[in-house]
């Protein structure tokens, strides 16, 4: 069983991944074997602090035992779970836990550049530890399902969509966007050269180039229905993809737990650093009326 910290409660992932880990407060068809959450830290949130009491007084409920100093959890723990919902202060939260040993899930967005996300990748490296970040939408179940079946070929492009609200200290769409460009990288895999972004108060599209000639395109919006979905066109048709949500939390801890008892995890840590250069060069390519940019990891 591994025993779990978790850092930070500006987010209601902390409370959400503690009752499937732990088996309480929730149906018994998300509960996640393998785990329990043992400890947390509430720590301190400049993008929503207003969450923290409340989540604190939930967590106290479920039976974690709680400590004030992030580094208390130290040698208490197998695995820490980063969950700061603002993604520009994930390297100052797990650079403590990687330098002491402690491999780390971190949660979306794994950061908000890509010195950041090098400087992460680079200490687990160095410490020989698994590291490891994504979006549950990557292991929506409907998702899974069709990037696992071959019958369809090789998905030769995709157009992927999902809400993306704006936060500046996730810049653009590393906030909330970054699910659905998670989406896109599940269908098409990693390899994007270059961006164009079209940016405007309701929607961002972004385009990529893939290395091979492929192109697919995301769409972030901050009007009307705020769903996912996407559209994958691959060599023998074209499927619409209607994303359902309710499993998500729970196959991605599944991954969680995989990743940490094997040491491998489910995609490869340069993938996730090339999500956030995506992200970075589309936010760049917005703020210079669409200009190409870039993706540089």
């Amino acid at each position: 069983m591994l025993k779990l910290g978790i850092l930070d409660f500006d987010t209601s992932h902390a409370v959400e991944f503690t009752k499937r880990f732990n088996h309480t407060g929730i149906a018994e068809d998300q509960w996640v074997d393998g785990a329990q959450v043992v400890v947390g830290c509430p720590g301190e949130s400049e993008l929503s602090p207003e969450r923290i009491p409340e989540f604190t007084a939930t967590m106290k409920k479920l039976g974690v035992t709680l400590v004030d100093k992030p580094a208390d959890m130290i040698g208490k723990v197998d695995v820490m779970l980063i969950e700061a919902v603002d993604g520009s202060v994930h390297l100052e939260r797990a650079k403590p836990f990687l330098e002491a040993g402690v491999p780390c899930y971190v949660d979306k967005p794994f950061t908000c550049s890509v010195a950041d996300a090098r400087k992460l990748v680079e200490l687990a490296s160095k410490k020989k530890l698994p590291l490891f970040s994504s979006s549950s939408l990557r292991f929506a179940p409907d998702l899974v399902a069709y990037t696992g079946d071959a019958k369809h070929g090789k998905i030769l492009g995709a157009v992927a969509w999902g809400p993306a609200s704006l936060h500046e200290r996730n810049p653009g769409l590393f906030h909330y966007g970054i699910h659905a460009v998670e989406v896109l990288y599940t269908l098409m895999g990693p390899g994007c050269e270059s961006v164009t972004c079209t940016s405007d108060k309701a929607v961002d599209v972004v385009t990529g180039h893939w290395k091979d000639g492929r192109v697919a395109t995301v769409r972030g919006t901050r009007s009307g229905p705020g769903v996912y979905g996407a559209v994958a066109f691959a060599e023998k048709g074209v499927t619409p993809l209607a994303i359902e949500t309710k499993y998500i939390y729970r196959e991605l801890l599944k991954k969680v737990v995989e990743t940490f008892k094997t040491g491998k995890p489910p995609l490869e840590i340069g993938t996730t650093l090339e999500i956030v250069a995506f992200i970075e060069a589309a936010n760049h390519s917005g703020a210079n009326h669409g200009a190409g940019e870039t993706v540089k990891t």
